[in-house]
């Protein structure tokens, strides 16, 4: 065999083991492949002890919160979180051990289910992009790459900081496309240790703050030199509701909207969805107060453009910076992985591990746009509010309709690709909530009230999370009614004569 030849082989066998990794795509998982509390508690604490928590703790910081009410209100938008996934998504997953877009086929059919993976995926794809971009923020520290700072205009970074953010991209895009396993195996080789540094790096700061003030205690330094209650620069001021509301809502697409009955799934038992607090409380508690103390400590030292790598080198020397690192790897694999099955969908002739590369190579490009996390607290705000409706039909038709003399898969067993009860319900609520977030509408309907408008809706002008839970409430209304409207204007003979229903 000449060497022509054998590379053609060595190609070839590489193609054909890609081929084999199988992730049970469009049928319910194996009894055989399900895991127990170890693998989803290293998942959640993986992607929930993130760089996206170096993102969102400055921001808090950034927006003026106080001590009060960004302690109370982390405790209970984290509890509202873990209940969510807990007593809504993994029972979900349990019961039916298929990925939200096979689900959401059954359910609302074809069409509106590759609208919704389009979507999906495009949004995945900024999430995880941002992660590569927190990633290579502390990877260019060594190297005296300078950092994108969007707030004083850098619309696009340096050539060697997007060709780091390559090397970063395809190796995100590696595990991704070995799938769920490899992605757990990571996780658990890194969140033990990554915790331990990000809270290490605090503490240090808070000591270091002490010493300079011994006569303030915990609590006075959180309040007066930490979470001030004085919003920085031009930002407005966030209050306990946007604290409780953007810890329980900023992931409402996996929860509320069901998406991580993709990763639930593969779990034993519903009550592992209870592994999510390792999430909540480790990453989005512990660590939100953990870069908001170094980033309030890095900006009074007098130094500008906190980004995620720099504070966490400032806190915790070498080990911050790779912790960061790491962070973005253990947040962006699950991501790209989620999105690969996403694009699965729409083409369903390609193998998982093609479309995932196909999503590395977008979530690169967006990796080197520093808008992207600039503005990733609108992001995650329009993805929890466009996604969260179909979390509402699945809870209804699986749970729901069984008892109430409704047919759950409605639309695939009547033969049909379109489900009109859904795209209303879909579409509709999340038209009002864009109408109601309109520029003069809080205004208008001020006045359509005779000014009895409550004053929290007034914070809807600062963050769209306060519409993810009346949306979804709306929706699943919305469904429930036209879907009962939709079944019993036929009997089933007629259904059955006329779509095959079973």
């Amino acid at each position: 065999m000449n060497s022509n030849q054998e590379l053609s082989a060595g190609k070839s066998s590489m193609i054909e083991r890609l081929d084999a990794l199988y992730e049970y795509d469009r049928e319910p998982v194996s009894e055989k492949k399900l895991h127990g509390w170890k693998t989803f508690i290293a998942m959640f604490a993986g992607e929930h002890v993130a760089g996206t928590e170096f993102v969102l703790g400055p921001l808090m910081v950034m927006h003026g919160v106080s001590a009060k009410d960004f302690f109370w209100g982390l405790l209970v938008g984290n509890t509202l979180a873990v209940l969510s996934w807990a007593l809504l998504t993994a029972p979900v997953a349990v019961k039916t051990r298929l990925t939200i877009y096979w689900q959401l086929k059954k359910i609302v059919g074809p069409y509106l289910t590759i609208a919704y993976s389009a979507f999906y995926a495009f949004i995945l794809c900024l999430l995880a992009g941002s992660m590569v971009n927190v990633a290579v923020t502390a990877i260019s520290i060594p190297f005296d790459v300078p950092n994108p700072n969007f707030a004083m205009g850098d619309v696009i970074p340096t050539f060697p900081w997007m060709m780091i953010a390559l090397i970063v991209g395809i190796v995100i895009a590696l595990l991704a496309v070995l799938g769920f396993e490899k992605i757990a195996q990571f996780s658990k080789i890194c969140a033990p240790w990554m915790v331990l540094v990000f809270f290490a790096s605090a503490i240090a700061i808070l000591a270091k703050l002490k010493a300079a003030t011994p006569d303030e205690g915990f609590w006075q330094i959180m309040s007066d030199r930490i979470f001030t209650g004085e919003p920085i620069g031009n930002n407005s001021k966030y209050t306990f509701w946007h604290v409780a509301g953007f810890a329980w809502l900023c992931n409402a697409t996996q929860h509320l909207g069901m998406s991580d009955v993709t990763i639930f799934r593969y779990a034993k038992s519903w009550t592992q969805g209870f592994a999510s607090a390792f999430g909540m409380f480790l990453g989005h508690f512990g660590a939100w107060i953990a870069s908001g103390i170094l980033c309030a400590a890095y900006l009074a030292d007098g130094f500008t453009n906190p980004q995620p790598g720099t504070i966490a080198l400032y806190g915790a020397g070498f080990a911050g910076a790779v912790a960061v690192v790491i962070a973005g790897w253990t947040t962006a694999n699950p991501t790209l992985y989620r999105a690969g099955l996403a694009i699965q969908v729409a083409t369903p002739n390609w193998q998982r591990w093609k479309v995932t590369f196909a999503a590395g190579v977008f979530m690169i490009i967006t990796a080197c746009i520093p808008a992207v996390t600039a503005n990733l607290d609108r992001i995650v705000a329009y993805y929890g509010l466009f996604f969260v409706p179909l979390g509402a039909f699945i809870i209804l038709d699986v749970w729901l309709f069984p008892k109430i003399g409704l047919i759950s898969d409605f639309t695939e067993k009547s033969g049909k690709t379109f489900s009109w009860p859904a795209a209303i319900a879909w579409f509709g609520p999340f038209l009002i909530s864009m109408f109601i977030y309109g520029k003069d509408n809080i205004a208008f309907l001020q006045r359509m009230t005779d000014g009895k408008l409550p004053d929290w809706l007034h914070s809807i002008k600062m963050d769209l999370t306060f519409l993810v839970g009346p949306e979804w409430i709306m929706a699943a209304i919305l469904y429930l009614a036209f879907s009962y409207y939709q079944q019993k204007q036929k009997t089933n003979a007629q259904l059955i004569k006329e779509g095959g229903l079973s």
